[in-house]
């Protein structure tokens, strides 16, 4: 009932990226369900439609606390 809400307020302000940023990025490996893995500071961005090796641009479209999500920009 008493909730503390700092912890969770400073884990969202913690990653590198943002929605609607975008990036050049290299693809380094494969998620368990096929999205690319990019990396943006370190940070963890799947990204939907890429293959290893590839080299793209990319937006982010969501972000989580560990990790985030994008697509190839065409």
């Amino acid at each position: 009932m008493f909730g503390n809400n700092y912890g969770r307020d400073e884990r969202e302000n913690s990653s590198p990226i943002n929605e609607g940023d975008e990036y050049d990025v290299k693809i380094e490996d494969l998620g368990r369900d096929g999205d690319g893995i990019a990396r943006v500071e370190g940070f963890v961005v799947f990204v939907s439609g890429a293959k290893v090796g590839d080299e793209v641009k990319i937006r982010i479209n969501s972000v989580r606390r560990n990790f985030g999500f994008a697509d190839i920009v065409e």
